[in-house]
């Protein structure tokens, strides 16, 4: 596919937050990356407002571990004092990760921002340097680190696991109001599968679940506010 990447995504610690424990003090990590998280991270290695960054595929490389640690967050209720709770972390993860972009329909005011090749090229690069800004796994306290790599190659703990694997109900992603064309802030869920370690996400638009979480507008941006991509290509280039 055009303007597809392909990266190996690693990590001591992984925190991809079930929603539903959030808000008690504890908190527990899905079994994988969520399709939002995912997302986030390739938006970390390289994204403009002009583009959509679509995750394709997540190939789980080593076996699914948990690690239970304990916290002192702040009170929900008292900023001033911490609290106690039990945060449970996925351990040692690794992953492969298919990605690519689009231009956003929903943005027509940055259309003469849709270059292609420049957008392409420079992705290509940021993946290779580890990234334009800092990769975390779910949440800021669990470092990422991501590096280019050939999708399905190499050897993975489920490759030769025979049946399937099923996680329940999950969140997806969100739909921003920049991303869909909607004044409003949507939450989707699905139902995920895992085939011999691989598990193929499917599109944000066509999820099973989606829940309206509050009425937002999408940002605005003048030709001022952000740089084009031909302006940060010539910076690339000049950096070698």
């Amino acid at each position: 596919m055009r303007n597809q990447i392909s990266f190996e995504l690693t990590g001591d610690y992984a925190l991809f937050t079930d929603p539903i424990t959030r808000m008690g003090g504890e908190k527990n990590s899905y079994q994988i990356p969520t399709y939002q998280a995912l997302k986030g991270i390739v938006e970390s290695i390289y994204w403009k407002p002009s583009i959509l960054m679509v995750v394709d595929e997540l190939r789980v490389m080593k076996p699914i571990q948990m690690e239970s640690k304990g916290i002192r967050p702040m009170d929900y209720t008292d900023n001033s004092k911490p609290n106690l709770a039990i945060y449970s972390y996925l351990r040692d993860v690794k992953y492969q990760v298919k990605a690519h972009f689009i231009f956003n329909p929903y943005r027509p005011d940055l259309k003469q921002d849709h270059n292609e090749h420049k957008h392409y090229e420079i992705l290509k690069r940021s993946l290779k340097a580890g990234g334009r800004r800092d990769i975390f796994l779910g949440t800021r306290e669990c470092q990422g680190y991501v590096e280019p790599c050939e999708f399905g190659s190499g050897e993975g703990f489920y490759d030769d696991y025979t049946g399937e694997l099923h996680f329940g109900t999950m969140f997806h992603s969100f739909g921003y109001p920049s991303e869909t064309g909607e004044d409003e802030l949507k939450a989707r869920l699905w139902q995920p599968v895992m085939k011999e370690g691989y598990v193929s996400f499917i599109a944000p638009e066509v999820c099973p679940i989606e829940k309206p979480l509050k009425k937002m507008t999408a940002k605005e941006f003048s030709p001022a506010s952000f740089e084009s991509v031909d302006e940060l290509y010539r910076k690339e280039i000049e950096r070698g």
